[in-house]
């Protein structure tokens, strides 16, 4: 099953999304920011990006550093704060139970499809 975090005020997000339909790809969508992943599924997703925490973490939002992260923050840190403030993670973000993908730019997301 593909998921894709969805961010619905996101231009890169809405992009994305037009990248899939236009290419028929059936997914759900997960409204992060009201549904936030928790500690647990951050871990998993940061498994299947194969990167660490702070390379899907939007450091430029202001609770980044209100939060007192830092770019020397632990992975657990970053998403202990990224589970309260969703709005840390980078968008868009596509996953399966396999690999995930961050769409920057937006038509990276095909990505997914590879092997």
């Amino acid at each position: 099953m593909l998921i894709f975090l969805n961010n619905r005020k996101c231009s890169k997000s809405k992009e994305a999304l037009k990248i899939l339909d236009k290419a028929g790809k059936k997914y759900v969508m997960r409204e992060y920011l009201k549904n936030p992943l928790d500690v647990e599924e951050l871990q998993d997703l940061q498994e299947k990006l194969g990167i660490p925490a702070i390379d899907f973490t939007r450091t430029k939002e202001k609770e980044f550093t209100e939060q007192g992260l830092t770019k020397d923050s632990t992975d657990l840190q970053i998403f202990k704060k990224m589970f309260a403030f969703p709005n840390l993670m980078e968008r868009p973000i596509v996953y399966n139970e396999r690999k995930a993908v961050i769409g920057r730019p937006a038509e990276k997301i095909l990505e997914i499809f590879r092997k």
